[in-house]
């Protein structure tokens, strides 16, 4: 038989806010940083879109640097994983490179209140001004890098690592630069015209 009350209430952490949901909180969260940039995204802004006293947000979170830590986690795991899942392997290499740069595509401009990536714009922006956050930079970015070397490897001889490797790297910069050119307001179709240029070129030098 159990020891606990029937009736008792649920028991919340110090600082959380009744009814407190901590994904919606991080998704607001998201959308202020990747909408104003880090400088720019105040915490009276911050504690207003995630419906938490200012208190709670220190509580729950520390500080604004942390809370930009969590939401780019939030960002990459709501966010990047269909980008990554696009690489497959479902196709050829060339169809799977197209349906990776279809998706980038799509994230650069599917919001016009949050164009490009909050990593490849914001993140970049903001790692000038932390040690840690230049570190979340290099790990978001080597992330990236290893899973499309990793597509690349499974259509590439053994002894071709290192030109894998850095043909992995010239290919998210290409997908960088498109969210970059996103955020300045490049139209889709100028974006898909350089992805597909780019996926062009690549396979036409491996072949």
């Amino acid at each position: 038989m159990s020891d606990a009350v029937p009736n008792s209430p649920p028991q919340r952490s110090r600082g959380r806010p009744r009814g407190f949901d901590p994904g919606a909180a991080l998704d607001a969260a998201v959308r202020v940083f990747w909408r104003t940039g880090y400088a720019a995204a105040s915490v009276d802004t911050l504690c207003r879109e995630m419906h938490m006293p200012r208190a709670s947000l220190y509580q729950l979170f520390g500080n604004k640097e942390d809370l930009f830590r969590a939401a780019i986690a939030r960002y990459a795991e709501t966010r990047l994983v269909p980008v990554a899942e696009a690489l497959g392997p479902r196709g050829s290499l060339r169809e799977d490179l197209e349906a990776f740069y279809q998706e980038v595509v799509a994230l650069a401009t599917r919001d016009r209140e949050t164009p490009g990536c909050l990593i490849s714009c914001v993140l970049a922006d903001a790692a000038g001004s932390s040690a840690a956050l230049r570190r979340e930079l290099d790990a978001r970015f080597s992330a990236l890098e290893a899973r499309i070397e990793d597509r690349l490897s499974r259509d590439t001889a053994p002894g071709d690592a290192a030109d894998t490797r850095a043909m992995a790297g010239l290919l998210a910069a290409v997908a960088r630069g498109i969210m970059l050119r996103a955020r300045s307001g490049t139209p889709a179709a100028d974006l898909h015209r350089i992805a597909g240029l780019a996926v062009a070129s690549l396979c036409a030098a491996r072949h």
